[in-house]
């Protein structure tokens, strides 16, 4: 499970029911990281599920969210480290990727199975680490 420094359920709102994990990151541009992360979520299958004016999470329907960012002063406890991001199948994966270094953001890893991991790594345009994956079938 994801953390997120509590931002999401203090000032977007407060969830009835569990959520399997989120992450909020942090950008210096919001704007651009909206657009990054809108053709991400769009892949995934996902929407805008939660928006302000230094904040934008994407998640299922009924507000529930499973990323966002933020400017800095709305998540002052921010770490960077690697988001996960799970999609359904190898191709996902690979899509992902590419929506991502064609999108201002930098390869890590390409897309690779790893014995039942199949996954690709990624940073978007600030920094953040992130991980496209699935369990791959041998």
């Amino acid at each position: 499970m994801a953390y997120d420094a509590g931002f999401a359920s203090s000032r977007v709102y407060r969830a009835k029911a569990l959520a399997t994990g989120y992450v909020t990151m942090g950008t210096r541009d919001l704007p651009r990281a909206s657009r990054f992360y809108e053709l991400i979520a769009r892949e995934m299958g996902v929407g805008r599920s939660a928006e302000s004016e230094d904040f934008v999470g994407w998640g299922l329907p009924g507000g529930i969210t499973g990323f966002g960012v933020a400017l800095p002063d709305a998540l002052p406890e921010f770490e960077r480290g690697m988001v996960p991001l799970q999609v359904d199948d190898p191709e996902q994966v690979q899509r992902l990727y590419e929506i991502a270094l064609s999108n201002g953001g930098a390869g890590e890893g390409a897309p690779a199975d790893c014995g039942g991991f199949y996954g690709a790594y990624f940073r978007d345009p600030d920094g953040n680490r992130l991980n496209a994956f699935c369990v791959s079938q041998h």
